[in-house]
């Protein structure tokens, strides 16, 4: 899986992975196991719900090539705008570098742009210099819906379209993706989530213009270990 060309190494790789675990279930202990994970790998990000940020902020201290993210309005996108942004605020405060926020999807599927739109923004304004993720949660969406709520958020100011938060069915189909890339272009970066199960498919986003990925964290280590299995990198 070698040749000339650009490659994929596990370094490289692990650059482009927010390591997560932001399930119902997660525990105490699981946080630790993520920032096990994420330290031996030298993640980008590291993702846990609200309640987890401070611990998994405390465990990689000592890591600060690791960024920890903070989600908003997870898992719904339902949550009143004033509370996104009061949830953006905390985790902020906290020392969140990157910021993934549910949109509402009830009120996209209901064609109410403007509201979409101004609910983005004002996490967005309140993010300030950190970057916000717009997750669509495609898996609930039309190929139209996908395209508008692209399009809605790179309006209102996004640095990345992310395809789900990993909650429902599906989300990063290589469908979804190409539609995702199509409406934003190069205003904004894209972002696969909730669906990333092996490398193989990680090789072909990145190909179709992803380069960041949100896997959970026995996937996420499970593909990593899968590409430092090829120490000269994989083509791209």
């Amino acid at each position: 899986m070698s040749g000339p060309g650009p490659k994929l190494t596990v370094q490289k790789l692990a650059r482009m992975m927010d390591l997560s675990a932001v399930r119902a279930d997660v525990d105490l202990a699981e946080v630790g196991r993520l920032s096990a994970a994420a330290r031996q790998y030298h993640c980008v990000c590291a993702f846990v719900l609200p309640c987890y940020f401070a611990a998994l902020k405390a465990l990689l201290a000592s890591a600060p090539e690791v960024g920890v993210g903070g989600v908003v309005g997870f898992p719904s996108g339902a949550h009143r705008t004033s509370i996104k942004v009061a949830e953006a605020r905390e985790q902020l405060e906290e020392g969140a570098v990157e910021l993934d926020m549910v949109i509402n999807v009830g009120m996209l599927r209901s064609g109410r742009d403007g509201f979409v739109e101004d609910d983005i923004r004002a996490v967005v304004e309140a993010a300030g210099t950190v970057p916000v993720k717009v997750i669509l949660e495609a898996h609930y969406l039309t190929d139209a819906e996908i395209v508008r709520g692209s399009q809605l958020a790179v309006r209102a100011g996004a640095a990345f379209v992310k395809t789900g938060t990993g909650w429902a069915p599906t989300g990063a189909t290589l469908e979804n993706v190409r539609l995702i890339k199509s409406a934003v272009g190069a205003a904004a970066r894209v972002k696969a989530a909730g669906g990333v199960r092996d490398l193989k498919t990680i090789v072909e986003m990145i190909r179709l213009g992803v380069d960041r990925f949100g896997v959970g964290l026995a996937t996420g280590t499970k593909i990593l270990e899968e590409c430092a299995a090829f120490p000269d990198g994989i083509d791209l």
